[in-house]
């Protein structure tokens, strides 16, 4: 009678703990601003020193200084001291250890800490777009329209005056790709300024029509789709000193890819990693600055896949002649040694892990300092390596280390989080120990009755080792079966299942489990910071490997006495939307509903420079293209599935959903629809709302 009394006395306990949980609505989701784990705003280095700014709270006008040694803080900066304007500090950005500049409606404000804040000038940046800023001496790039523009103490240079529309300088190139996200890129000193020159006049005009005039109003843009004609880069170099330009002398096919541009500390010399279109041969070449004239390789890079170089050479600090490569030669992304000979002096980093990014040096450029993806890609942590290839990792606590170096490696703030640690930030130092906590965030969803994930693993049919994301439902009961809803990306580059808060995932997948549903994500073959055998096995068959590895995750699913196979939903956005889209046309009966947003339909309606590196040309590789080509598979689909799209996605074009809701209306095949007017490759502002509630009812009534 006494056990039966404490058990009964128990689920009295627990059920009124649960009753007392908060219920979290989807327009809370998107509305509140307190459902991410608290952190510090403002919190960066101040160049060349051991001190870091902060504010202490959103609505103060107070930037704060504190040593990293001593944690002795005092107030640098007033907002109301910068401008009278400003009731809210601004985001700064440093320049030196006293000079920084910040934003304000159309103004880009500079200022000094010498003594009492002084303003050196303001320049209007109304209708700049794709500002670069010079941090000695203040000169700012900038482009109008096509152009491309220079401001020097508030003199403008016109570095461009281009009438023909489809010659662009001064933007990013080549789709993004190659870790390519700007235009110009200023020398060591100063002195130059590199800057891209794209011609995209011989790329067909493909037409994005604005629904918001009437009439209809098309605005086309350039888009290169694979197969066919790609636009033609060259790099040019303007001198400040003289006002003049001249343009690098790259040789080879007119489309190829230009990318990775260096400079040497002496600014005599601009490196550039250049590779064929056929993405297999990469070539690192030096120039000359003064005449843009090729001195020599210094390196080739092949492989019978493709090769991606991402990252600009890092020259050792005080050598003119020694720099960083960060390469994949050895199947995982790490750092070799060379010098401009070409001699490769030490493979820095080895293992079984992909380095992602270099954070600096030391003060004597002894040692560098990088981040990498280590515990089969789950981790994210900060080593100290010697240009010999001495390796030690300062935070090997497993979880996800977000690091901001100081100037020398002396200090370091880490943003860290985990599946337990919804964020941490504190000082470490240059050992890695932590020197003091800034703030250790509390759950910021502990009160509301939300699932939380888990990590799993799943074998692929070759036994490598998957990641993946599992949400059990609120209250879970072992003793229930759940339908389930599994979110897909796969494609490269992207890593959905990572050892921080919430696994990676999102409260979307939270308040699903929380409406009763198993929420599942796996990382298949071909996603990203798994090693190049990992990434490649998707070479030239795109939608194959993924798909097993995707099945290989229902089956593991299957597995689960909870889950009710019968009710199975899958969800997926861009290549998600591809995978979603695979699977309910090439498996039917496995998924009871689907919605693809922005789906790839047709590989050889995207963009070259990403599909020709996985897939080819479309005449290389006709059989793999036509296998991925999801028109031809419609008829195959038998459950209940919706396309999403935006009406001037720029990414994926709308002709891709187009056309496959033409090919089922063709066969007689249901399928469902949705667009979102006005919208590009996502849905974001205030109807992203919808977009989700859209999804969600979808997913809901077709898995009752």
């Amino acid at each position: 009678m006494r056990s039966t009394h404490l058990l009964s006395s128990f689920f009295i306990l627990c059920s009124t703990a649960l009753l007392s949980q908060k219920q979290l609505t989807l327009d809370e989701i998107f509305t509140k601003t307190d459902l991410s784990p608290k952190s510090i705003k403002g919190l960066q280095w101040i160049p060349g020193t051991n001190s870091y700014t902060s504010i202490p709270d959103e609505k103060t006008d107070v930037l704060l200084r504190t040593s990293a040694d001593k944690g002795v803080s005092d107030t640098l900066l007033k907002a109301s001291t910068l401008t009278s304007e400003l009731k809210r500090f601004p985001s700064l950005t440093w320049l030196d250890a006293n000079r920084f500049y910040y934003r304000v409606k159309n103004q880009i404000n500079f200022g000094s800490l010498k003594g009492a804040y002084t303003q050196t000038h303001s320049w209007n940046s109304e209708e700049a777009e794709n500002i670069d800023i010079e941090p000695k001496t203040e000169a700012i790039a900038f482009t109008k329209g096509n152009d491309l523009l220079v401001s020097i103490n508030g003199k403008t240079t016109n570095i461009s005056n281009e009438s023909n529309k489809g010659i662009v300088y001064g933007q990013s190139v080549h789709r993004n790709e190659f870790g390519i996200t700007k235009g110009t890129f200023w020398s060591p000193n100063g002195r130059y300024l590199a800057f891209y020159r794209m011609d995209q006049s011989m790329v067909t005009d493909y037409p994005l029509v604005s629904l918001e005039t009437l009439p209809a109003e098309s605005n086309p843009i350039k888009y290169p789709m694979a197969g066919q004609k790609s636009h033609q880069v060259t790099v040019g170099i303007f001198d400040v000193q003289t006002g003049k330009h001249i343009y690098v002398k790259t040789a080879g096919p007119d489309e190829h890819y230009l990318t990775n541009i260096s400079w040497s500390p002496d600014e005599k010399y601009v490196l550039i990693a250049e590779l064929n279109r056929g993405q297999n041969e990469m070539h690192l070449n030096q120039y000359q600055v003064s005449d843009g004239v090729f001195v020599k390789t210094i390196f080739t890079e092949t492989d019978p896949q493709w090769v991606e170089p991402e990252h600009p050479a890092v020259f050792i600090p005080g050598k003119n002649d020694q720099f960083i490569w960060q390469s994949e030669r050895d199947g995982f992304d790490h750092l070799y040694l060379f010098d401009l000979t070409g001699k490769l002096l030490a493979q820095i980093t080895k293992g079984n892990y992909v380095v992602t990014d270099v954070l600096g040096f030391d003060a004597a450029g002894k040692y560098v300092y990088a981040m990498i993806a280590d515990n089969v890609g789950l981790d994210r942590k900060l080593i100290k390596a010697s240009m010999k290839g001495e390796v030690s990792i300062l935070t090997p606590e497993s979880g996800v280390h977000d690091i901001q170096m100081n100037s020398t490696g002396s200090y370091f703030l880490d943003n860290f989080s985990n599946l337990t640690t919804p964020r941490s930030q504190r000082v470490l130092d240059g050992k890695g120990k932590i020197v003091r906590t800034l703030i250790q965030s509390a759950d910021p969803i502990k009160d509301y009755a939300l699932s939380k994930p888990e990590l799993v693993q799943v074998k692929a049919s070759d036994g490598t080792i998957l990641n993946g994301r599992l949400y059990k439902p609120f209250n879970f009961d072992a003793t229930k079966k759940y339908p389930v809803v599994v979110y897909v990306y796969g494609g490269p580059h992207a890593q959905m299942v990572t050892n921080r808060w919430l696994a990676g995932g999102n409260l979307w997948m939270s308040w699903m489990a929380a409406q009763g549903y198993v929420v599942f994500t796996l990382d298949n073959r071909g996603s990203g910071e798994r090693g190049l055998e990992f990434e490649q096995a998707i070479h030239r068959k795109l939608g194959v490997v993924e798909m097993e590895d995707q099945l290989a995750g229902v089956d593991y699913l299957k597995g689960l006495p909870y889950v009710d196979s019968q009710r199975m939903g899958v969800h997926g956005w861009s290549f998600g939307g591809f995978m979603t889209t695979t699977l309910m046309t090439k498996n039917p009966g496995v998924f009871k509903a689907g919605v693809a947003g922005g789906p790839v339909i047709d590989w050889k309606m995207y963009e070259i420079m990403y599909t020709e590196r996985y897939m080819d040309t479309p005449a290389e590789n006709n059989d793999g293209y036509e296998t991925a080509n999801l028109i031809n598979s419609a008829k195959g689909l038998k459950d209940r599935l919706m396309l999403i799209h935006g009406t001037i996605d720029n990414v994926v074009v709308w002709q891709h959903s187009q056309a496959m809701i033409k090919k089922c209306v063709d066969e007689g095949v249901l399928i469902d629809y949705m667009i979102y007017p006005g919208h590009e490759h996502n849905v974001q502002g205030k109807d992203r709302l919808h977009l989700y509630k859209t999804v969600s009812r979808y997913l809901m009534d077709n898995l009752k």
